[in-house]
């Protein structure tokens, strides 16, 4: 694959790590980044509560400290849009993202998000306000449509280029599919054809064969990874160097993963504190050692079972003595000799 830049900004590799929401904060982002993945962004964050300060907004969008910073805003009013955008550029977003994408009812309620593919007048009147805000690149994730009978993802992409956005990702679904069935990839072609910037396709991409089949279908510049990295953070980077030279590369070995999810597991206490630390990163250490089982060939029951002991454990030194039991279970598992 061709080298891909967003305006002046040069991608060291055309893989992306998408922004989610409770998911891609400060540490987990900067190891992605630190494993190769080309461009990873922030969580979703809402404009208006960054503009006023609100400390949960104002975390979101900090520095990851790895690579090339991208802060992510949703919103629904072009003032605080641009105020959002503003912000983060003062704060070093190299890239300011704005997200048309988001299907959750919490946010498209608020008229932000998937929603505003429902009026691309307005949808329009925000992307204008972001880019006329800074001096920085901007880019727009979006979805095929609303819903099946209005996919105007070709036309909001055509008219968001001609405001001034510089690349466009699209999730390969409508927001009224949320995320069932599978992402059409196909569907991304029309929109690659409608605009000349670079467009990543996005959507059940957690394989070198899924990522292979979605640029075949979409003809897309980028991709982007989203739930396939969950308890994976190596696999970004991995398939940025499989698109470059063709060679897969296995899962990390299993004591390099437990010093993955450890890492991120102490970095997450350190940003949120213990008690919410503790809540945040449940949720990874549940997707790391779902990522271990698999490597190891280990059966449902044990992983069943070293996943309560892990993410039942209110103590975190507790917990981390139980990641590295589970892992030390998996490998022996995986060779049984070594237990013997």
């Amino acid at each position: 694959m061709h080298p891909i830049s967003i305006g002046r900004v040069s991608l060291p590799n055309p893989v992306l790590l998408a922004p989610m929401s409770g998911i891609t904060d400060a540490p987990f982002r900067r190891i992605a980044a630190s494993l190769g993945a080309g461009l990873v962004i922030s969580e979703m964050t809402a404009c208006a509560a960054l503009a006023e300060g609100n400390g949960i907004a104002r975390r979101r969008a900090e520095d990851h400290g790895a690579g090339l910073h991208v802060v992510q805003l949703a919103g629904c009013e072009a003032r605080w849009m641009a105020e959002g955008a503003r912000i983060a550029e003062d704060g070093g977003a190299d890239i300011i993202d704005i997200n048309m994408g988001c299907p959750a009812k919490s946010v498209t309620n608020g008229a932000s998000g998937s929603a505003l593919m429902r009026n691309l007048d307005h949808a329009l009147t925000l992307i204008e306000a972001v880019v006329k805000a800074v001096r920085v690149p901007v880019t727009l994730k979006m979805r095929l449509g609303w819903d099946d009978v209005s996919r105007n993802a070709p036309e909001l992409a055509r008219r968001a280029e001609a405001a001034g956005v510089r690349l466009v990702t699209v999730h390969g679904r409508t927001r009224c599919q949320f995320y069932k069935g599978r992402a059409d990839w196909a569907a991304v072609r029309a929109v690659k054809d409608a605009v000349s910037i670079p467009v990543a396709v996005n959507g059940d991409i957690e394989s070198f064969d899924d990522a292979d089949a979605a640029l075949a279908a979409s003809g897309s510049d980028a991709v982007m990874v989203g739930r396939g990295a969950q308890g994976r953070p190596w696999f970004p980077g991995q398939l940025a160097r499989y698109l470059a030279t063709g060679k897969r590369e296995a899962p990390p070995p299993l004591g390099e993963q437990l010093a993955l999810v450890s890492a991120l597991y102490g970095e997450m206490l350190g940003l949120y504190g213990r008690d919410v630390g503790l809540r945040h990163a449940r949720k990874h250490l549940g997707w790391a050692l779902d990522a271990a089982a698999a490597t190891s060939g280990t059966p449902e029951h044990l992983l069943k079972a070293q996943r309560g002991r892990v993410l039942t454990a209110t103590d975190p030194v507790i917990a981390l003595r139980g990641l590295a039991e589970a892992y030390d279970a998996f490998e022996n598992f995986r060779h049984p000799e070594v237990a013997a």
